[in-house]
């Protein structure tokens, strides 16, 4: 099993509160919220090998708490509809693995690849 089944206890696992993010209709209610508090969005592809080094490196050193931002996970390959959904809402061209952050409804950080960075994307939230 991986870091993002349903199982609660895994969810404790990697060590953050992460959110599924499986539907357009959430994906909507998520940038709206951002309005009220930051959010950050994972997309992931569960077969590729630099996906997970990303997402296991974002893991290591992210230090944001859910009172500064809430943090949302796709699994893009079985919920490509909301991925391109991420795309049209936000503007930003789609990859994989890659980091976007939303405060007040706009876009403040993306980043791709080896270029995520966790502390990078929590200290946009703050300026």
């Amino acid at each position: 099993m991986g870091w993002f089944s349903r199982d609660k206890e895994e969810k404790k696992q990697s060590g953050l509160p992460w959110e599924r993010l499986t539907s357009v209709d959430q994906l909507k209610k998520v940038i709206e919220g951002s309005a009220e508090k930051p959010v950050l969005m994972f997309k992931h592809s569960t077969s590729c090998s630099i996906s997970n080094m990303a997402l296991n490196g974002f893991i290591r050193k992210w230090t944001g708490t859910q009172d500064e931002i809430d943090i949302y996970y796709l699994d893009l390959l079985s919920y490509r509809d909301v991925s391109n959904a991420i795309a049209n809402e936000t503007g930003v061209i789609h990859q994989s693995p890659q980091v976007i952050v939303l405060k007040n409804k706009k876009v403040v950080y993306t980043a791709t690849h080896s270029s995520i960075d966790a502390e990078s994307a929590l200290n946009s939230i703050k300026k």
